[in-house]
């Protein structure tokens, strides 16, 4: 084996990481692994740093990376304080499924355990299993063995339930040298569904009346999300995706029944209900999809259920399925394809009217002075069909996932980037890093105010770094508006707590060099948001929204009404 020229461990590093075909890593800096950051100088050539403003921002930019590269994302922190603001995000790549490796600096081998500065124990702080923050945990502590637990990092990233992995470095380790050569591309072993199994999947669907495939969660390719549109046409199925994951299928497609997870159009609830066969493939049927396991109930639901999951520790933990199958959903989706249909189908009425409410529900009573659903409509309209959208968590999140039709991955790519995990402040810092990476597309970021404001700092990283057709639309109704909502449900007229203090956004986005402007009426919209797409640089509106204005379906008046009139 030829070794190559002998380098610092953390210049090995960086070498590792292009071999892993990684261009981009995002981060905050530390002392902690400063002979990484002098691997990336060496290696800018081939690979660069950005650097962000909070922990918390940079972990949630290689998320973003990681659901929109397939590959896992890459995140650079430091020890202590570092490692703890990233947390969120790492959590995020856990409950979202998405491929990640985080390097966390580490005080020095001769430091150990005596509570140097800023010391953690990385192994039991992201605990790794199944309840955990990560799928893998370790510290390397041998130079020459760096190539290998990068290799090793991304293999199990990948593989099976995809998620993210945490390695920590010895601020001395780093610096020591290695000739240990770098490891080829980490491609992952694809499970794919026994026939055996293909056969009584099929017996199954031959003996429905009622049946509804629900699609989502993370390791799909263009590919196999054309495979699952063509075995949705061949049996006439209708399908829905799984919270957040609207992108799975076409929303265009005169089969496409809507997304199962908040603010679910209650035809489609009533529908899953009804079902006599769920096709679950490649979600997790966790609360958000579920409807707090409520549309099938654990551990047995009313419906016959067939599960299709990579991860095998998935399969059967909250639910006993009538078919399990252990597989990755692309794989899955073109296996699923070549499952011949009979000529006749008795359910091409039940699937026609599940297009129908998804249809229905893309419409709305007007709302004065500024009507978000004409606002989302708007954006679509306006922005270019491969545009990327991002948001946190919130109730102004419900606009968007009702009113934005998702193009299927096999169009653009991935076209929805959203936490499953419910983090607020997801999605400015997902739609810099979208926007970095792919800067030909446009990336939309729709923020409520108190979303928007926990990362908001990143605006930095976008100007610094040259992000030009972004645009932020943050949602102001000067409330936490998901906490407001609960409050007048459970404690009607008796708020504490949720009120926001707010600045002037569009002011401060300008103090970051970005295009703002401020939008208080539905007419101003559409002029404000066509100047923000032609303006050459990040751009922020600003929208002011009344506080009674919740949810796409309610109103906080209504909210308070009901609970008082149950006696609340």
């Amino acid at each position: 084996m030829t070794l190559h020229p002998t380098r610092p461990a953390g210049h090995a590093l960086v070498e590792a990481l292009v071999a892993q075909g990684v261009h981009t890593a995002f981060g905050v800096p530390g002392e902690s692994f400063l002979a990484v950051l002098d691997g990336f100088h060496e290696h800018r050539d081939r690979i660069r740093f950005i650097a962000c403003r909070q922990e918390g921002g940079a972990a949630f930019m290689a998320e973003a990376q990681g659901k929109l590269s397939g590959r896992p994302g890459i995140c650079f922190v430091t020890r202590g304080p570092g490692a703890t603001n990233a947390s969120i995000g790492i959590h995020t790549a856990f409950q979202d499924s998405t491929p990640m490796v985080v390097f966390v600096g580490q005080v020095a081998s001769d430091q150990r355990d005596r509570e140097a500065f800023q010391e953690l124990d990385y192994r039991q702080f992201f605990s790794p299993g199944t309840l955990g923050m990560a799928k893998w945990v370790a510290e390397i502590q041998d130079p020459d063995r760096v190539p290998e637990y990068v290799a090793r990092a991304f293999h199990t990233a990948l593989q099976g339930r995809p998620g993210p992995v945490v390695l920590a470095l010895p601020e001395d380790m780093l610096t020591r040298t290695t000739a240990a050569p770098v490891l080829p591309l980490v491609k992952p072993a694809t499970a794919w569904p026994a026939p055996g199994a293909l056969r009584d999947l099929r017996r199954m669907l031959l003996e429905a009346t009622r049946p509804l495939v629900i699609a989502g969660g993370s390791g799909w390719d263009a590919e196999g999300c054309a495979a699952l549109q063509r075995f949705a046409e061949n049996w006439q199925l209708p399908v829905a995706c799984g919270f957040r994951f609207q992108d799975t299928f076409d929303n265009r497609h005169p089969q496409y029944a809507g997304d199962v997870g908040i603010g679910i159009n209650p035809r489609l609830a009533a529908r899953v209900r009804e079902a006599d066969l769920i096709v679950a493939l490649g979600i997790r049927l966790g609360e958000m999809t579920t409807g707090g396991y409520t549309l099938l109930t654990p551990p047995r639901p009313a419906q016959a259920l067939v599960h299709v999951h990579a991860g095998p520790e998935e399969l059967g933990r909250v639910y006993a399925a009538d078919l399990l199958l252990q597989a990755a959903p692309s794989a899955a989706a073109k296996a699923l394809e070549a499952l011949t249909a009979p000529p006749d189908l008795p359910w091409r009425a039940w699937t026609d009217a599940a297009a129908a409410d998804y249809a229905a529900n893309h419409e709305a009573p007007a709302v004065a002075p500024l009507d978000l659903a004409v606002v989302m409509k708007t954006v679509q309209r306006l922005a270019p069909a491969d545009t990327v959208y991002t948001n946190g968590a919130g109730n102004y999140s419900g606009w968007l996932h009702r009113y934005v039709r998702y193009h299927g991955l096999q169009h653009h790519g991935r076209t929805q980037l959203a936490p499953t995990s419910g983090a607020m402040g997801y999605g400015l810092p997902a739609a810099v890093a979208a926007a970095l990476l792919h800067p030909e597309r446009t990336v939309v970021n729709v923020a409520g105010d108190g979303d928007f404001l926990m990362t908001g700092q990143e605006l930095a990283t976008a100007t610094g770094y040259g992000a030009k057709k972004l645009v932020s639309i943050v949602v102001d109704n000067g409330s936490y508006g998901t906490i407001r909502m609960h409050q007048e449900r459970e404690y009607p007229g008796r708020v504490s707590g949720s009120d926001l203090f707010n600045p002037d956004f569009a002011a401060l986005a300008r103090a970051f060099g970005w295009h703002a402007a401020t939008v208080a009426a539905t007419s101003e919209f559409e002029p404000a948001f066509a100047e923000a797409l032609a303006a050459g640089r990040p751009a922020l509106l600003h929208l002011k929204l009344d506080t009674d204005v919740i949810t796409s379906r309610t109103t906080l008046s209504a909210i308070r009404s009901a609970a008082q009139q149950r006696g609340r």
